[in-house]
Parts: C-alpha cells; structure tokens; sequence
C-alpha cells in the first residue's frame, strides 16, 4: 500500500501519523507560517534517541523505499529519533520547505503502513520551524540524512516507527529558466527575494484569457485535480492594485485540488513546477460578470503572477 499523502505536522501533536493531506498554508488569506522568531533552534527542538528508536535496523538505499526490523511490542511514551546515516548537505533551517519521504510501520504488528514521498510529485513539502512538531523530527538534519523516528501511541492507534529520508529544500520562488516577455502583457519586475511587482500597459483590459510563461521549470506538470505549493501576487486590472498576496501573507499556499477561480485552474494546468506564469483573467472565468464590486471582486479583470514550487498529483482510484 502507498501513503498518498502525510502530514506529520499534525502526526505527532495527535502522537500518530494521520493518512492526510499537508500542505503548506490553505487559503490565500492565510497567514500561518513557519515561526521566525522560535524560541528554541532547530537543533535543540530535535527529539532525543531512545532504545526503541536505536534498535531499529534499516535495509533499503537512502531515496529508495525502505524496510525496518524492529521487536515488536516495545513501549515508550514520546517521541524518540535517531539519525541513522549523516547526509553531507546543507542543514535545514527554520522556515524552509523541507522535502522528504517515509517508510511507516506498525510498531505492535510490525505491518508497513505505507510510504510517501518517494516520487517526485508525491508530496508536497512541509515548513519546518523550532517549535513546530516537525522540527522535533528533523531537527537540524542535513540533506541526506536519514532518520529512525519512534511516535508513541493513542486512543486509537498503535504506536509507529518511521524511517524519514531529507531528500532537499524546495525554494520559495520560481527557479525556471527565463522566457522572452509577451508583447502587450502586464510587465513584471522581481525582488531579490523573488517577489514579483507589476506594471500594466496603457490599454484596455483583454477580453479573454491570456497567460505567458516568464519562467520555465523542469519539474512535473500540473494535471487537472492535483494540489500545488506556489505564491501569488494579485493585481486588479481595473484599480491597478495589488489586491491580494501570499508573499504580503507571509506564507506559499495550496488548496486541495487546486480549486481556484477557473482561469487560475487554466493557467496551473499544463505547467511544469519551478515556472512563473503570468496570467490576466476575464470577470467570466474570475469572480463573474457585473458590476465591479472591490468587496469581492466582481467585474474585474485580475492578473496573477504565480510561481509554482511543487505539485502533488492527484489520487488516482
């Protein structure tokens, strides 16, 4: 059985792994992000090695869905982690989006609960921060470290050993190669941290869509129904302003099935992650036809630069 998707966020506050989806914020009003200003760093915030976590034996290369022995039966009553091999890369730090993948076990019966994470478009990274229940999993792991992580038990479910992989650190901006600028699209410029402005031409709104690549990545394509991680910046063609921003709330987004505003869905579909889109959206395929409304945007023509920085696919029955 494959884990489609896994948020050990919320795993180890409920002292389990939960068979759900993670993401990294969930609207685009959001404004929950890793804690800059964490009391204690990653290092500290790491969970210690205990006897159950120390005793697993792992067979498997790293990347590569393993398989854990362990006694069955043990008990132990919080979160223990031992790094098995030391990856040779950055360490991670508070903040970043943090790839990885896992090999999940029943601790009592010993049966593979499933793995995630071993595909490229799988799933989606997590923020890691010091007083965040990842941090306490990763803690400062490098890349390429491979962890042996014990979670106690429940109400409800048994006790777990995973086996975590830190595959990498998924940049917070579009890292595409640079495409020739449309002639009559809006002009964007960039902040050196990646966050975009835009100027729009002296003419009148497109009537239909229309959506230019201002960068080309390498990663998986965007399908119909698939989740994707990206930051937006928001302008109204009709004020000319910013009207709404995941750089300005502090945090990339992503909404379950990309269900957006159908001209948005548009310009995702087809797109490969690590690209920036430019995309100017009618009132038909944005917040509708009528008058224009700056409540909730009715009537406008909207322009979007989105940057995509990873994508989850669709479950697939």
């Amino acid at each position: 059985m494959r884990i489609r998707s896994l948020s050990i966020l919320s795993a180890v506050a409920a002292a389990t792994l939960l068979l759900a989806g993670c993401s990294g914020s969930t609207a685009p009003d959001s404004t929950s992000t890793p804690s800059a200003e964490a009391s204690v760093d990653l290092c500290s915030a790491a969970a210690a090695s205990g006897e159950a976590s120390d005793s697993v034996t792992v067979d498997g290369g790293f990347g590569e869905v393993s398989t854990a022995t362990f006694e069955l039966n043990q008990t132990f009553d919080a979160i223990q982690r031992t790094v098995v091999t030391e990856g040779d890369g950055d360490a991670i730090a508070d903040g970043d989006y943090v790839r990885y993948a896992l090999s999940a076990f029943d601790a009592t019966t010993g049966e593979r609960l499933g793995d995630a994470g071993y595909a490229e478009d799988d799933m989606l990274p997590n923020p890691v921060a010091a007083d965040s229940a990842l941090g306490q999993i990763l803690g400062c792991a490098t890349i390429g470290t491979r962890l042996a992580v014990a979670l106690p038990g429940s109400d409800s479910s048994n006790p777990a050993f995973y086996i975590v992989d830190v595959l990498g650190v998924t940049p917070l901006a579009a890292w595409g190669e640079d495409q020739p600028a449309v002639e009559g699209m809006p002009e964007v410029t960039l902040a050196d941290d990646g966050q975009p402005s835009v100027t729009l031409p002296d003419t009148d709104a497109p009537t239909d869509l229309k959506i230019s690549v201002l960068k080309e990545g390498d990663g998986p394509a965007v399908t119909a129904g698939d989740t994707t991680l990206l930051q937006y910046y928001g302008v109204s063609w009709n004020t000319g302003e910013s009207f709404d921003s995941s750089w300005k709330n502090g945090a990339p987004i992503s909404i379950d099935g990309n269900t957006y505003v159908e001209g948005f869905i548009q310009a995702l579909e087809g797109q490969k992650v690590g690209s920036q889109i430019l995309v100017v959206i009618p009132p038909a395929l944005g917040y509708g036809e009528g008058e224009i409304n700056d409540s909730d945007l009715t009537g406008q023509t909207l322009v979007f630069v989105i940057d995509i920085l990873a994508n989850q696919k669709a479950v697939t029955q």
